[in-house]
This record gives C-alpha cells, structure tokens and sequence, in this order.
C-alpha cells in the first residue's frame, strides 16, 4: 500500500494532542486523520492510572472501528498509564510519547533543565526512568502545572490567568538556573508564545511533536507496506479532501469543541460526538 496514504488514529485527553496533529500532519500529508478529544474526562493528568488506561483502550477500539491503522497516543499521562497493555491487546503500531529529556540534555547550556508536565507525568515510572537514564548528566528540575490544560480547553492562549500561571510554574526553573524547558505536556506547546513572552528569548523550548511525527511515519512505512491499500483511497491529486483527510471525535459538547479544535487547527473543524457507548 501508499503507506503516506496510512489511516492514523490520534487521541488526547482533550484538544492539547492536536498540537502533535499538526506535526504528523506536515509529515505525512497525505494521511487520513482521526483526532479524538477526550474532553469530557479532561484533563487526565489528576486522574488514575487505572482509568486512563481504560479510556484509552475504548477510545483505540473506537478509533480502530473507524478505520485506524496505526495509533498515536497523544498523551504523555495516557502514554504513560496506558501504552503497555495497548500494546499486549493490539496488533497494529501504537505511537506513544514521553518528554524529551534527551534532546533537552544535549541542548542546556547551563546544565539545568526544567520540566513543565502534569502531575500524572511527573509522578508515572516512565518518566522516573527518564530522570535515572539522564540525571546524572544534568540537574532535572519538576514542576506541575496544575490548571494549564484547562485554560488550552478554554482556548484561553494569552489572558492574564494563563499568564500568571505560566509566571508561577516557571519561576522556580528560572531560580534553580534552567535554561531550557521540556514542554511535557501535549497541550503546552500551545502556549509556548506566551511562555517565550513571559520567561524570555533565553529559555530553549523542547517539545516532541516533531520527533513523535517521524516515529510514525517510520512506523508506517516499516510495518504497513505490505499490507492491503486503505479503504480510503486518495483523490487524482494524491491527496484525500479536507474532509476526509481529517476527521475530529470529542466525547464532550461538540460545539465547543469545534470552536477550540478550529482555534488551534487552523482551520474551520466540526467535531463529531463520540458514540454513547465510548462516553
């Protein structure tokens, strides 16, 4: 098959994961999406581990119903809870992420990395073993940002209270001498503006969308081209219609999910609710 032209499933606790859409997106063009804003459980990162894991298991049913031959767990906190057991269940690719502590090391100057991340993240074995792998080499300093992920639902990108929570979180990283931030939440590259705005032009910014797109598109190419082509064959051009191209599922209100989704996409998006069983 034209694996550029792969179905590819993506799912977040609520729009935060579009902000990986948009990587995979640039990567692979071509692609059939479907996004899945979990926002009616939103945000995850104070949840369970045990419920994580099992709303992403339904939401990867859902999203391999709907065509999804490789998923993207768009999600550290998810990721972290849930990729494991996906991975014993499914078949298919199962995409996960984690902060990029690597690249975050290789970039600080001053040897001291912060890390802007939600509780669940910060407090999941996976990151631990994050921090054991590269500790040594530089100081790691944590910061939970409870209350971030709620003002990216609220489409709030720049108001006050979103700056004053972005002042507080990253103010103890600025004192301890970190000169670079892993941004470890999906959500968070959202507000890296305002977070420049606020810390400064200094502070390097490590997100890993982009890395996370490149795992796909290997991904695809490696484990899908000998499989059947898609059911979903593109048009003359080589490219399906906005349409099919992306598809938005939200299990919360979908009119303010379109509204956000539109905001941060870039373009005019009509989320669809998430059948009754998979709410």
């Amino acid at each position: 098959m034209e694996t550029s032209s792969a179905t590819i499933g993506v799912f977040d606790s609520g729009v935060g994961g579009l902000s990986v859409l948009h990587h995979i997106r640039r990567t692979l063009p071509e692609a059939r999406l479907i996004y899945v804003a979990d926002s009616a459980h939103v945000p995850y990162g104070d949840k369970p581990a045990a419920y994580i894991e099992q709303r992403s298991h339904t939401l990867t049913r859902f999203l391999i119903e709907q065509g999804a031959e490789a998923i993207v767990i768009a999600c550290n906190t998810a990721t972290a809870a849930a990729a494991a057991s996906l991975r014993t269940q499914f078949s298919l690719p199962i995409i996960g992420m984690e902060p990029a502590v690597k690249p975050a090391v290789a970039a600080t100057r001053s040897g001291v990395v912060g890390v802007l991340a939600t509780t669940g993240t910060l407090e999941s074995s996976r990151f631990a073993a994050l921090l054991e792998r590269y500790g040594e080499e530089v100081e790691i300093v944590t910061q939970g940002c409870p209350g971030l992920v709620e003002q990216v639902e609220q489409g709030d990108l720049n108001g006050s209270r979103t700056r004053e929570l972005i002042a507080r979180y990253t103010a103890p990283l600025l004192v301890r001498g970190a000169d670079t931030f892993i941004l470890g939440c999906t959500h968070y590259p959202f507000l890296a503006p305002l977070i420049r705005d606020v810390v400064g032009e200094g502070i390097t910014l490590v997100d890993t969308g982009a890395a996370v797109a490149r795992q796909v598109q290997r991904r695809i190419q490696s484990e899908l081209s000998t499989r059947t082509k898609s059911a979903h064959p593109s048009t003359g051009s080589g490219r399906t219609d906005l349409h099919d191209a992306a598809q938005f599922f939200t299990s919360g209100d979908t009119e303010a999910a379109s509204r956000i989704m539109s905001l941060l996409w870039g373009e005019t998006v009509v989320a669809r609710q998430l059948p009754i069983e998979c709410l």
